[in-house]
């Protein structure tokens, strides 16, 4: 089976060294978790898979596409509209707009319909004609997730998607996408800080010492 996402010997480096020839290989309804400390590079390695950052060493595949750093910008754009779900910590909300409309731009750029049923399960059904200033902040990283997930992308990619939610919301949500990636034969990238998130994972490394280390 083909691998969804691959990085291959990937060194960087900003005033200190992060890693060096580390490598990671997701096949498809597979998921891995990030643990390490703080500024340890696990955003840096979302960045990389993410296409905002190209590693200073080493090659990354994403899906079919072999070594996407030497994509054209067309290609580049493709790949982040039809194969990535990003999930950043900051939620990239439209303000001045209501839940609805926030939704509604969504099903615009992936031409299909919201899951009202996932918004029940988020939690967030209930919160339609809000506006964005008014959700709490857990309410708002939900519906960041739903409108990512909406597009139906292939690889997921999550930087402490859960750090504005309580434990029972946050391993919810997690169960979700952890049923999203097996449904739909996606992969997930997680970056996170909580354990209990991580062993929900078919993999688990640890970013330390300039390696990855297997855990599971």
């Amino acid at each position: 089976m083909e691998y969804l996402v691959e990085m291959e010997n990937v060194s960087h480096k900003f005033d200190v060294v992060l890693y060096e020839d580390i490598s990671m290989r997701l096949k498809p309804m597979q998921s891995m978790a990030i643990l390490g400390a703080s500024g340890s590079g696990k955003s840096t390695i979302l960045n990389h898979l993410s296409t905002l950052l190209p590693p200073q060493k080493g090659q990354i595949n994403l899906a079919h596409l072999k070594n996407i750093y030497n994509l054209n910008e067309n290609q580049l754009l493709l790949l982040r509209q039809k194969i990535l779900g990003i999930i950043f910590q900051t939620h990239y909300l439209f303000r001045g707009f209501n839940v609805t409309q926030n939704l509604q731009i969504a099903e615009l750029i992936a031409q299909t319909k919201i899951d009202m049923q996932m918004l029940e399960e988020f939690g967030i059904a209930h919160t339609l004609k809000q506006q964005i200033g008014e959700l709490s902040g857990g309410q708002q990283q939900r519906l960041s997730i739903a409108r990512v997930l909406t597009k139906k992308p292939k690889i997921l990619l999550a930087d402490e998607p859960t750090g504005n939610l309580d434990k029972d919301t946050a391993m919810s949500i997690m169960q979700y996408l952890l049923s999203y990636v097996e449904k739909n034969e996606a992969a997930l990238v997680v970056a996170t800080h909580d354990q209990q998130i991580a062993e929900l994972c078919t993999h688990i490394v640890l970013l330390e010492d300039k390696t990855l280390k297997q855990l599971k």
